[in-house]
């Protein structure tokens, strides 16, 4: 059995709404300071983010969102930060800043076209741990060679 929890996280920067007013979301509202785990203050949390940015208005008939989409993936990839993109997520490896701060961009480069934007995150926090990227898949590709 595996324990989920939710956390709501508004992060440093990005307007939210109160009672229909605009205000900014301050950087204790995040858990932690965004450069270490709960019992690890002071080392950094490597991570893995799948995250999916993408307007949900879009100012063309065919409602085609490949250039919103297009403009968001050029600045992961410009970030020099380990990415992959596939046709539901984009997934980005690194610390907590640069990771965040990379979405972040990439949110605003999809904002800048559409009124509204939908954003969705998920993300795997783990301590000390590179590569996972590729690790994950690869330690699954290796326990799928031994059942051939």
């Amino acid at each position: 059995m595996c324990a989920q929890g939710v956390i709501k996280i508004f992060l440093p920067g990005w307007p939210i709404s109160s009672r229909g007013r605009a205000t900014w979301a301050a950087r204790e509202t995040i858990v932690g300071t965004g450069t270490a785990t709960a019992g690890s203050v002071g080392r950094l949390a490597g991570m893995i983010v799948a995250f999916s940015v993408a307007p949900a208005v879009v100012n063309n008939d065919s409602q085609e969102m490949a250039d919103a989409v297009a403009a968001a993936v050029r600045v992961v990839r410009e970030s020099g930060l380990p990415n992959e993109t596939n046709a539901m997520f984009t997934l980005l490896e690194g610390e907590w800043d640069e990771v965040f701060g990379t979405i972040k961009k990439a949110t605003d480069a999809v904002r800048a076209v559409s009124p509204r934007t939908s954003l969705v995150v998920k993300a795997d926090i783990r301590e000390g741990v590179t590569n996972q990227l590729t690790d994950k898949v690869d330690a699954v590709n290796r326990r799928l060679a031994k059942e051939d």
